[in-house]
């Protein structure tokens, strides 16, 4: 039987904060560890949001474990864990999994298993390209001699950047995509992200990239092989259906769905399938785990 289709079978509980579950506590009990988005979730621009230490301090207290999985590649999992400390929240870069390093990673495996190795030409900020050199890639800026060319958000790009990349790709340059997140939270509101890129890059080449970052399974497979757990021991909380939650539900994981960023109640409920929860923030999900 496919992960969790026993929950709809479940009589559905109506906590008093007014989420949904759809589910008793026992689905929460079983969790043994909880991924989490970053924009939207844990923080807003350079906001944090409510009840994050108080649930980190939960889950490792209770046994369980956590990561941080962000489809922002414009910092390392180093650079990452420096703003949330600047936020006043401490973890450590292993707990943090950002699509820079998960597309690194996952270009140094394809090559391990028969991929040419060649020189990347970038259109991103630099965290992705600090995250594949620390994999080993020779970076250029050269359109002609890349053999690989990643991109991803990139929020001073300039016209030579998207046209270096683009020629690079028409040159026969694997295009390969951190994430396709259209837009991206910020504090004055939703601005182009990665996948914005990615569109202008595909009109101006007629190529899709391959994409690493959720929905798509190759970020979440890194993340599941870091905590050690099969999908159905996992929960994922997120803030957009079409990159947190409906790729978490196709590989089998237990789906929150917070109002504290992108989509909202109404995004939600028109879902299909639906996430397994949706609630407001991550006080409201504390609550129900204790």
């Amino acid at each position: 039987a496919a992960p969790f289709t026993w929950i709809l079978e479940m009589k559905q509980v109506k906590p008093r904060n007014g989420g949904t579950i759809m589910t008793d506590s026992s689905t929460l009990a079983a969790v043994r560890a909880v991924f989490f988005d970053m924009d939207g979730v844990i923080y807003v621009g350079q906001r944090l949001l409510p009840g994050v230490q108080a649930m980190l301090d939960y889950l490792t207290a209770s046994g369980r474990r956590y990561l941080f999985v962000t489809n922002n590649a414009t910092m390392t999992a180093v650079q990452f864990a420096e703003k949330l400390a600047r936020l006043g929240l401490t973890v450590a870069p292993e707990n943090i999994l950002c699509s820079a390093e998960a597309t690194a990673a996952w270009l140094a495996n394809q090559i391990r298993l028969g991929w040419p190795a060649g020189k990347v030409i970038v259109m991103g900020q630099a965290g992705l390209r600090d995250a594949l050199r620390s994999a080993g890639f020779e970076l250029t800026d050269d359109p002609f001699a890349a053999a690989y060319a990643v991109a991803g958000a990139h929020f001073e790009v300039t016209y030579r950047e998207l046209a270096d990349a683009a020629l690079a790709i028409r040159n026969g340059a694997r295009f390969i995509g951190t994430n396709g997140d259209r837009t991206f939270p910020s504090e004055r509101g939703l601005i182009p992200g990665a996948g914005s890129m990615l569109a202008l890059l595909s009109a101006a080449t007629d190529v899709q990239p391959i994409v690493i970052g959720k929905p798509h399974p190759p970020m979440f497979e890194i993340a599941l092989a870091r905590v050690g757990l099969r999908p159905d021991a996992v929960m994922m909380v997120g803030d957009r259906y079409d990159t947190d939650i409906a790729g978490a539900i196709e590989l089998g994981m237990l789906t929150a769905a917070v109002l504290t960023g992108v989509h909202d109640r109404a995004v939600f409920a028109a879902a299909q399938p639906p996430p397994h929860l949706v609630i407001e923030g991550l006080p409201e999900l504390l609550e129900m785990m204790r």
